[in-house]
């Protein structure tokens, strides 16, 4: 048995919101052993709407449907349905009370046009939505010789997942048991980072075509994501065949791999903290704190991390952070002796195990022949307690734009901690092209 997605609005078509529900119903689906074969997204018009539906139910057994239950004149889909399928739409009272009763609860008075989202078609089944005004609904369609499931959902992402987790996955798993012994799918989500998309697919080439699992590869800025899926008659065979490809693959990429499934690299570091008692405080000035703001997006960050500070201005890199004058007049902001100087005066004004500190030029402008637009230095300083004392720096060209160099940068610093933190070498990325060369880790804070 197959499935198909269909997502439906014209904002999503223009280009002006980015269509991330295709994405979590695929995710879910396949996690539950079945494949997506379709994704569709259509306009608010009923005519294109019909004609996604009926080709939809004609070649998929389940077809969920996200989009177009709101209040307004656009919001067609339930009504287009019902058209599409000879059904007539029906009051159901118990969801026009728990319309009311919504807005009710926030203070405020429902609109008339809220009415027609307590409609459904003849014969639907009412999929209650405990945190928003529009209800889902399941339909079952004839088919010919075969019948096919739609299940219609909102379009807003945290009121589809839970309508999916709780009503709609379940009403799924049940239709499955009940068609008989069928391929079992199993997947496992990798994230990676450092090595470009093309020459992780030449590392894991062989891996890819074994026969037994097939290998995707994704990049979401700055990271690779490799998801492996193996299908197979059993359970026990399609976990036996992940295994063996998550336990290769690692063993391949060694430290490029860094989580798995909805891991961060901030969550990771994190976690190495917490297991192992240790603090850590930043000293940014390209990021403007950036890497903080990550480091404290992990609940519970309180625990290991005392504090940053955004040194933007040469005078607050003297007066934060005791970087000299003598250095600043001499190498420039950008240099191996000031930000070493910035990660050390960070771990003592704050008196933690680890600090990490940037300074680059993110660009557009400011660069020289010297320095050029995209140039970054960092360091990670250590102190006894984290195994491996010192001061670790170097420098990358990363040729994006101002927003990336930014992000990419952060993220090189959260890995550099990981790396710090299980023992490997502190590399780049090695899709960048590299400036000069990087010290090894040592005391001080004079040049190379």
């Amino acid at each position: 048995m197959n499935a198909e997605i269909i997502t439906i609005g014209d904002e999503l078509l223009r280009g002006e919101i980015v269509d991330s529900n295709k994405a979590r119903i695929a995710e879910r689906l396949l996690l539950h052993d079945l494949d997506c074969r379709h994704q569709v997204s259509v306009l608010d018009d009923p005519a294109d709407m019909r004609e996604v539906f009926l080709r939809a139910v004609e070649r998929s057994d389940f077809v969920l449907v996200s989009g177009g239950l709101g209040p307004t004149r656009d919001d067609l889909t339930t009504e287009v349905l019902a058209e599409t399928f000879g059904r007539k739409l029906e009051l159901h009272a118990d969801s026009l009370a728990a319309i009311e009763a919504f807005f009710a609860r926030v203070g405020r008075e429902m609109a008339e046009v809220n009415r027609k989202q307590a409609f459904f078609p003849t014969g639907a089944d009412v999929l209650p939505n405990p945190i928003g005004t529009a209800p889902g609904f399941a339909l079952e369609v004839d088919r010919g010789a075969r019948r096919a499931w739609l299940f219609v959902m909102p379009g807003v992402p945290r009121e589809l997942d839970r309508m999916m987790d709780e009503q709609v996955l379940p009403r799924i798993a049940a239709t499955l048991a009940r068609s008989g012994p069928r391929r079992v799918v199993r997947a496992a989500l990798l994230r990676t980072f450092g090595m470009g998309e093309s020459t992780l697919e030449a590392s894991l080439v062989d891996l890819a075509r074994d026969g037994e699992v097939e290998l995707g590869f994704r990049t979401t800025f700055p990271d690779n994501v490799l998801r492996p899926v193996a299908r197979a008659g059993t359970a026990a065979e399609a976990d036996a065949r992940i295994a063996r490809a998550v336990e290769a693959i690692r063993e391949r990429l060694g430290p490029i791999v860094y989580g798995t499934g909805s891991d961060t690299m901030e969550s990771v570091v994190g976690g190495l903290l917490r297991e192992r008692g240790l603090t850590i405080a930043t000293a940014e000035s390209c990021t403007g704190g950036l890497i903080a703001e990550r480091i404290t997006d992990v609940p519970g960050s309180s625990a290991y991390f005392l504090g940053g500070i955004v040194s933007y201005s040469n005078a607050a890199k003297a007066e934060l952070l005791g970087v000299s004058q003598a250095s600043l007049e001499r190498e420039g902001a950008v240099s191996e002796p000031v930000v070493r100087a910035m990660a050390e005066g960070a771990r003592a004004r704050f008196g933690c195990d680890l600090a990490v500190a940037t300074s680059g030029i993110s660009g557009p402008d400011g660069g020289t022949a010297e320095k050029p637009v995209g140039l970054v230095w960092i360091a990670l300083a250590a102190g006894d307690r984290t195994g491996r004392a010192g001061t670790h720096a170097d420098s990358f060209v990363f040729q994006v734009d101002r927003s990336r160099h930014r992000a990419l940068t952060a993220q090189v610093a959260l890995d550099w901690i990981r790396r710090h933190l299980l023992g490997f070498e502190l590399a780049g990325p090695t899709l960048m092209r590299r400036l000069g060369g990087g010290s090894t880790p040592g005391g001080g804070s004079g040049g190379r």
